[in-house]
């Protein structure tokens, strides 16, 4: 029997449930294993209605690239597959989601929708106008948080000192196994199989930065995860700042593209015998990546510097006018053309691999805060660079992140420096103390 935490469960407007299918709006969890958004609309469609599975493709966004959408609708094609195999619809819609969604809603006659949390604007944006146009309900589940965002505080925390005690006096309710999704039957040609060679063609971005190696889908995350645990996890405690000890998960991107369940992650780590290893992943998976999510659900201008803490904007202020050492502007920083071998190594990596080790994405924005003309131009050049080469761009982490190292988010004052003020500083001589700087400069550039 599914039956899934009424915590996780918020609904978006008041109608009440109709006789007709129920839609489950796929879209942050794109995965069929481990969802509780889809498991619920499950639950809501019972015995007695159909359940179809929608995902909106908006087919050019602003900044994005073939990168990742190729990652995405690779991953997207995998789920199409497992879904028909256990008899449930897959349809693509074409469009925004705001457009797209309400009439199918009425073309389906649908009782209720149900959809992922996002705590993001666009998001936010077309669930609010959904909410508005359509007569049934529009329900919104939280399988993105281990915790569920809406219900672990209502505001806007401080530090992950504030975050921390509330995750987890109530983590043990929340770290559950998920319930196995029951078979469903469909009529073969209900609904056509999508021509996703037809789609790929479609899409209309920047080809220029092209597809990573990584495997995307569900049945690569897992095998991903499982070679963490038994391989990585050990070690991360000791060496997860070190970029060239291969010690951290990669799994930013599944998390990012809803491939993978960070719950799912949580009881793999919690079940194995790794010590500070677990310990320490299970701080960065669901205290720090929860706070962000924190962070962009009560703050809607989380990627402006007007987002900052008080104390940090009056420290970058009464340091503005400082004579910067250099300066850059986007295309060199994007060329990797700074003076810098170091910093040019850190983007080499992320403009091959989609990818940029955590210790290094730190130290790669605070110098572009050191080398811009000001604090809110480097917030600009960090977010439009991590977003278009990112795998896992336009995310939480990216702007809390982003605003860390800039400006002090989640942060308190340090000594105070030229251009940083009372901002935490960083510099290559640090980041040799940690780690080969030569032998990752030698690998990258």
């Amino acid at each position: 029997m599914i039956k899934v935490d009424h915590r996780r469960i918020f609904q978006l407007n008041s109608a009440e449930q109709g006789e007709g299918p129920v839609i489950y709006w796929m879209s942050r969890e794109q995965r069929v294993r481990d969802n509780w958004g889809l498991l619920h609309a499950r639950e809501l469609a019972g015995n007695k209605s159909p359940l179809i599975v929608a995902f909106c493709l908006v087919t050019s966004f602003v900044g994005a690239t073939i990168r990742q959408y190729d990652f995405m609708l690779k991953g997207l094609e995998s789920v199409e597959f497992d879904l028909r195999q256990m008899g449930y619809p897959f349809v693509l819609l074409t469009g925004a989601a705001d457009t797209v969604l309400p009439e199918f809603v009425d073309k389906t006659g649908a009782g209720a929708v149900v959809t992922d949390f996002d705590p993001l604007r666009i998001k936010r944006q077309w669930q609010e106008s959904i909410a508005r146009e359509i007569k049934v309900p529009l329900i919104e589940v939280d399988g993105h948080n281990v915790v569920p965002a809406r219900f672990v505080t209502d505001k806007r925390e401080y530090s992950a000192r504030t975050i921390r005690p509330k995750i987890h006096r109530i983590l043990p309710e929340f770290l559950e196994e998920f319930p196995k999704l029951p078979t469903a039957q469909i009529e073969a040609d209900a609904y056509p199989l999508v021509d996703w060679k037809s789609v790929h063609k479609m899409i209309s971005v920047d080809r220029a930065v092209e597809p990573v190696e990584l495997v995307p889908g569900e049945a690569a995350a897992s095998s991903a995860l499982e070679f963490f645990v038994d391989r990585k996890l050990s070690k991360y405690a000791d060496e997860r700042n070190d970029p060239n000890a291969e010690a951290t998960s990669r799994l930013s991107a599944y998390y990012h593209f809803g491939q993978l369940a960070p719950q799912r992650a949580a009881l793999s780590v919690t079940a194995a015998p790794a010590g500070e290893g677990g310990e320490a992943y299970i701080e960065e998976l669901i205290i720090r990546r929860e706070l962000a999510e924190n962070f962009c659900l009560y703050t809607p201008n989380y990627d402006s510097l007007d987002s900052a803490p008080e104390w940090a904007l009056k420290t970058l202020d009464q340091h503005s006018g400082d004579c910067r050492d250099y300066l850059y502007s986007y295309a060199e920083f994007e060329q990797a053309g700074t003076h810098s071998s170091l910093w040019n190594a850190a983007q080499h990596q992320l403009l091959k691999s989609g990818y940029m080790h955590g210790y290094m994405r730190m130290y790669w924005a605070k110098k572009i805060l050191e080398w811009s003309a000001s604090p809110a131009e480097a917030l600009q050049i960090i977010i439009a660079l991590n977003d278009r080469y990112q795998l896992d761009g336009r995310d939480p982490n990216g702007y809390a992140g982003a605003l860390w190292s800039v400006a002090g988010l989640h942060d308190r004052g340090w000594k105070k420096r030229k251009v940083f003020g009372s901002i935490r500083y960083m510099n290559e001589r640090g980041c040799r103390r940690k780690f080969d700087v030569d032998g990752y400069i030698k690998k990258w550039c």
